[in-house]
């Protein structure tokens, strides 16, 4: 994620907040958007307060008004012709979403990019003008990640830009941000997914192997590295299921597993078949700071339930990324384990589904069956590899997820 795509999901677009009016349509609805201060709900109406003469955003957190002294408005230009005036705690004229911080944390960002090594907390705060506790707290709300995230995050994405054959290790390290090669290699799984020498070589040496089974969903393909599961496919067609597999890793050593790999396989398959179950499937996923909070808030939301885009936005301290937050949904490597199903439309759809949209619809029809009885969920930690310095391990039945430091 860049500075410029994080200050580009600060404002909501006209579209989203379209489809978002029609879900804040009566005045019960928006009342209890009030009640619990929904940022989903911020700049598809307002509420005023008669006795105050004063008008809010819905996630405003002043004290909360009685019921009997809210008027709800469209906009705030019809709220003020009304004769009412805007709090100046929330600041409803602003746009939705908007962070009078957001510059500031962007030149922070572009520092970040630029620096020949990584710039301190400290450093930071000080360009900024803010102590560093605040500033910490401020590039947090409008990121979704930590300053020093953030720079993990980027050292990665420059490492592998820098890391082409025909460039030396050292000096793509160095060039990097990295004070030196040892500090770089401490962490160069955690970054890349593998060695500095595998990847510079598009994976090569890498071993996955898959297995393909057959569910009522139809084929289910799981692959895995020696540290995990890498991915989970569903389909129709096994062989096109494969393709997809080998152009995702180009240039690893992707092979059939053997007869022992049939349990992991199995397991697999039987999280389709009946969700809620507890199983024990330590994963290989790699992605972005971003992407990998989006995959556990996923892994939080309980079977038998659904979250909307916006709502799954607003989890996460970010209620305008709904955009990413899909995208990050979209990217999900392992599906079913981390469960991008349970996400769907504001406006009551489906959305979309990379295996496909029935599939999706009869994944949430079987979650949200009754069940007789579910067993307590244990929470194992095992470990799941990500990109920018993190790991990611979950108890896949009960669809949780634990972030690993």
């Amino acid at each position: 994620m860049t500075a410029s795509t994080m200050t580009a999901s600060i404002y909501t677009e006209p579209a989203i907040v379209s489809r978002r009016k029609r879900s804040f349509s009566t005045a019960d609805v928006r009342w209890q958007a009030v009640e619990r201060r929904d940022p989903a709900a911020d700049g598809v109406f307002y509420c005023a307060v008669r006795t105050t003469g004063i008008y809010c955003r819905p996630s405003c957190a002043s004290r909360r008004p009685r019921r009997a002294n809210v008027v709800f408005f469209a906009t705030w230009a019809e709220a003020e012709r009304a004769g009412f005036r805007a709090c100046r705690r929330c600041h409803p004229k602003r746009p939705a979403g908007a962070d009078p911080h957001a510059p500031l944390v962007a030149r922070a960002c572009r520092q970040i990019e630029q620096a020949e090594k990584t710039p301190s907390l400290g450093e930071l705060a000080a360009a900024a003008g803010l102590s560093p506790w605040h500033f910490q707290r401020v590039f947090k709300r409008v990121t979704g990640i930590s300053p020093k995230a953030y720079a993990a995050q980027w050292q990665a994405e420059r490492v592998r830009a820098q890391l082409a054959p025909a460039r030396s290790a050292t000096r793509a390290i160095l060039a990097a941000g990295f004070g030196s090669t040892g500090s770089f290699y401490q962490k160069s799984r955690q970054l890349l997914g593998m060695s500095p020498q595998a990847f510079r070589q598009g994976g090569a040496g890498t071993e996955i192997h898959f297995a393909i089974g057959k569910s009522s969903l139809g084929s289910v393909l799981v692959a895995a590295t020696d540290r995990g599961v890498c991915a989970v496919q569903l389909g129709d067609d096994r062989a096109a299921l494969v393709r997809a597999l080998r152009a995702r890793f180009p240039r690893a050593d992707v092979r059939p597993a053997d007869a022992a790999f049939q349990k992991t396989l199995s397991t697999v398959i039987r999280l389709v078949e009946t969700p809620g179950q507890v199983v024990e499937l330590p994963l290989d996923v790699r992605g972005t700071a971003f992407q990998r909070r989006v995959w556990q808030a996923l892994c939080r939301i309980p079977v038998g339930k659904t979250m909307t885009y916006a709502e799954l936005a607003a989890a996460l301290g970010q209620p305008t990324a709904q955009r990413a937050v899909a995208q990050a949904c979209g990217a999900n490597p392992v599906a079913v384990v981390i469960p991008c199903h349970r996400v769907v439309r504001s406006d009551g759809g489906l959305g979309g589904y990379r295996w496909g949209v029935e599939r999706k619809d009869e994944l949430l029809r079987r979650e949200q069956a009754p069940q007789r009885r579910r067993p307590t969920n244990k929470r194992p930690t095992a470990p799941a590899h990500g990109r920018g310095g993190g790991t990611l391990s979950a108890t896949s039945g009960s669809g949780t997820c634990h972030p690993g430091q």
